[in-house]
């Protein structure tokens, strides 16, 4: 996926509607807002990597709904982030408390929360630093479990609230730990 930048801050700061009704105006095009207010233009990924995202979400939808734990939300969703980023995983889920102590407005708009767990499957044009900075901005909004997964090098980074990145080179399968309690993730056919 490539991604482009666009920085209005000297001429605009936009306020949280303003990017919700941009992103309404325009459904044909994927926009994401750092933390410092800059609008990111996303394009759309490509047929392999769609198919793995919808494969992964797959999985963790069938998971949620035998646990009924919380909510799973696909990449079209955006979360507005405590630091003011509003940011779209390709993979995302929230304890249900969290989520129900949200009013319905908010459930209806970008909601105003981080999720739980988020996981990024990088696109073969995705840049890894920018993927890493990403993983590293949920970190830092209380994101408690991340997964970077890596189809190019086999390479997984697991990101957890407080603690060093751990990097796995081509695992079999991942455990959602405590944050997804019984969820583990099949990694073989993401490897072929």
């Amino acid at each position: 996926m490539i991604a482009v930048t666009i920085n209005f801050n000297s001429i605009i700061k936009i306020t949280d509607d303003q990017f919700y009704q941009l992103c309404r105006e325009n459904p044909d095009v994927k926009f994401e807002r750092n933390a410092e207010g800059e609008i990111i233009v996303m394009s759309p990924t490509g047929g392999e990597t769609g198919n793995y995202n919808f494969e992964i979400a797959t999985d963790f939808g069938i998971w949620n709904r035998q646990t009924q734990l919380g909510v799973c939300f696909d990449s079209s969703t955006c979360f507005q982030l405590p630091s003011g980023a509003n940011r779209s995983p390709d993979v995302s889920w929230i304890e249900k408390s969290r989520w129900d102590a949200l009013t319905p407005e908010q459930k209806q708009k970008f909601p105003p929360i981080a999720p739980d767990f988020v996981l990024e499957l990088m696109s073969p044009t995705d840049s890894l630093k920018d993927t890493q900075d990403k993983m590293q901005e949920y970190m830092n909004n209380q994101v408690k479990l991340g997964w970077l997964i890596n189809r190019k090098t086999r390479r997984v980074e697991i990101s957890r609230q407080g603690q060093e990145i751990e990097v796995l080179e081509c695992p079999t399968e991942l455990s959602g730990e405590d944050i997804l309690p019984g969820f583990v993730l099949n990694l073989q056919t993401l490897w072929q």
